[in-house]
């Protein structure tokens, strides 16, 4: 938020004689205190002249999801399969999933239109903001979050946004264009989750929210002078934030009834953390049992999981050799000993998957199982790391009650739209959305179960 718009200029010299808003300026009353968003009245006229221009009703069987991104992404020519459609020939990757073959679908040939970057573009695995690299970026929406503000008051959490190896990288964007940090530590969200707190804690929480809720109406009347003295642009703005800010208030004041409710009790352990991280597989296994755990108390019904392997060392894995960093592998320029080791490290990756298939299929509800109510996109922002390319992502995508067994192969030079699985996605959920980002419509080929 800190590339301001450009108005039009006017057809003759201007000099202006208004006084900038102040970066500084809080809306305050009554011990409260509202920060304001970034504005192109904070700037001095000239510098703005120049600047670059269905929810799901309460108690209704729950629909999840649960996204993960591996920001290094995988091999393309060992993930890939050979053929399309039911009849497809699983590639070595692949078959590391095959006993979950009717539970998933492959896609080929899809991307984010207008993503590039390299590294910057797995902040937009679920935004699709165009242009991650550019100066001028700013990130939109995430599909999590889009899916927390329409259903998020159902659970406890709107949504858990979780990382591997980061505080930072982020798939969970506001609608402001603001990362929410993830949480790396699962045994933290754990307590979070299932861990009581006492009585004057809880009450100290009910007081926050209180004070949250009614932030807007303590500093109406300096917000309408406020929205007075800036451009029309600014207003509108400002009309966004507001609406903003009164959707938080709702959903905070909705989340009061959280607050007095006991948290589910589960028989499993505080998780522990890896302290290494190094040990990276072991901190994706944790937090892949921490997401069945979240869904099978109906905790939250959105979560993001970023699998950092750009910071991550040189891994640590029982019985293998690693000889270099996790990076510098999938910057492989095709050394064959390079490659290799990748190759190990990203069959691991399937293994897991795999292992979360099982878990998720190995909980009942009622006539189906978890994985049927949950759908589980794992794929990468890169297409290829070793050319740094955003192009042919590898995405599989499981379970959410969709007919899956299929290959879905589009065009390799003429990329189909990841954002259409968005919008299927949104649909599954029950709101009813017709488009997501750059989406032009819903998933071709994927049809409901």
């Amino acid at each position: 938020m800190r590339h301001p718009l450009s108005p039009a200029r006017p057809a003759a010299p201007y000099v202006s004689t208004r006084r900038p808003v102040s970066r500084r300026r809080f809306l305050q009353g009554a011990g409260t205190a509202l920060a304001l968003p970034f504005l192109e009245s904070m700037l001095p006229s000239f510098a703005r002249a120049a600047a670059p221009s269905s929810p799901l009703a309460p108690g209704a069987k729950p629909r999840r999801m649960f996204a993960i991104c591996n920001n290094l992404g995988l091999l393309g020519d060992q993930f890939f399969p050979t053929g399309a459609g039911r009849g497809y020939q699983a590639s070595p990757y692949l078959e590391k999933l095959q006993a979950h073959r009717g539970d998933f679908s492959v896609f080929s040939g899809v991307s984010h239109p207008n993503v590039d970057g390299g590294h910057p573009a797995d902040i937009c695995f679920l935004t699709a903001a165009p242009h991650p690299g550019s100066s001028s970026f700013r990130n939109t929406i995430s599909l999590d979050q889009h899916i927390a503000e329409r259903i998020g008051t159902l659970t406890r959490f709107p949504s858990i946004t979780l990382g591997v190896n980061t505080r930072t990288r982020s798939l969970s964007w506001t609608g402001t264009g603001v990362a929410i940090p993830p949480e790396d530590k699962a045994a933290e969200v754990f307590k979070q989750l299932f861990l009581q707190g006492t009585p004057e804690q809880v009450a100290a929480q009910m007081r926050r929210l209180d004070t949250g809720r009614s932030i807007l109406d303590t500093v109406a009347g300096q917000a309408k002078e406020l929205q007075r003295g800036v451009t029309a642009r600014d207003r509108d703005r400002l009309d966004q934030y507001f609406t903003s800010v009164r959707d938080l208030e709702h959903r905070l004041q909705a989340s009061q009834g959280w607050e007095t409710r006991p948290k589910p009790v589960v028989k499993a352990p505080v998780p522990v953390d890896p302290a290494s991280p190094a040990a990276y597989m072991e901190k994706v296994k944790v937090m892949y049992d921490l997401a069945r755990l979240a869904f099978e108390t109906d905790s939250t019904r959105a979560i993001t999981l970023m699998l950092d392997s750009v910071s991550t060392p040189v891994l640590e894995i029982p019985d293998t050799k690693i000889t270099d960093g996790y990076h510098n592998l999938s910057h492989h320029g095709k050394s064959e000993n390079k490659r290799s080791q990748l190759k190990t490290i990203d069959e691991l990756h399937m293994q897991l998957v795999a292992g979360l298939l099982a878990d998720l299929k190995a909980v009942r509800e009622a006539e189906e199982t978890m994985l049927d109510r949950t759908m589980v996109l794992y794929g990468s922002n890169f297409g290829d790391a070793n050319q740094h390319t955003c192009f042919n992502m590898p995405v599989v995508f499981a379970g959410g009650g969709f007919k899956h067994g299929q290959h879905l192969a589009f065009s390799t030079t003429q990329n189909y739209p990841l954002p259409n699985l968005f919008v299927s996605m949104l649909q599954r959920m029950g709101i009813e959305e017709e488009k997501f980002a750059s989406s032009t419509g819903t998933m071709r080929g994927l049809e409901l179960a």
